[in-house]
């Protein structure tokens, strides 16, 4: 192989319900490793929603101020799943079982039930953590701490998986 070509980018995509607070998040984690790790130029991150409420917002200020007080910075503006992001990303991360029920039944004929892998399995396995990443408005701050510890835990193993 000639080592001048370009390898081609791996890339994720982050989705929750609105897009505003645990899929930005999680592009901003991952994006933060891969930019520490000189990576950044073979990955694409991004996240999207299921449903359009926010679609154009930045993420939630709490998390974003959350995010910040850890270093992460969450860029990204809100936008909705579509069809074709099956076809444009390696991995789709679902963060909660609901999501993952939204985005089988969006996949019907399960063409790409492999790129479709929950949060929960890249969480370390002593791991303390709920088995989704819950919906942090129910709980104030403390709910968008405990949403980004558990990115934190999952980021690496993300990163990991893509690179074996």
């Amino acid at each position: 192989m000639d080592m001048t070509e370009k390898q081609p980018l791996k890339t994720v995509l982050f989705v929750c319900m609105a897009n505003i607070c645990r899929s930005p998040a999680g592009q901003g984690i991952l994006q933060h490793i891969v930019d520490q790790q000189n990576l950044t130029d073979q990955f694409f991150i991004d996240s999207a929603g299921i449903h359009t409420y926010n679609e154009g917002s930045p993420a939630d200020p709490c998390m974003q101020q959350c995010a910040k007080l850890r270093g992460f910075t969450l860029a990204s503006k809100s936008r909705k799943f579509r069809p074709e992001d099956f076809d444009t990303f390696d991995l789709i991360i679902p963060m909660d079982f609901n999501n993952l029920d939204d985005l089988n039944a969006l996949d019907n004929q399960s063409r790409y039930k492999d790129k479709i892998i929950p949060l929960n399995q890249f969480l370390p396995q002593d791991h303390l953590f709920p088995n989704q990443v819950p919906d942090p408005y129910a709980k104030g701050r403390q709910g968008f701490e405990e949403v980004l510890n558990m990115l934190q835990a999952a980021c690496p193993n993300i990163l990991n998986k893509l690179n074996t």
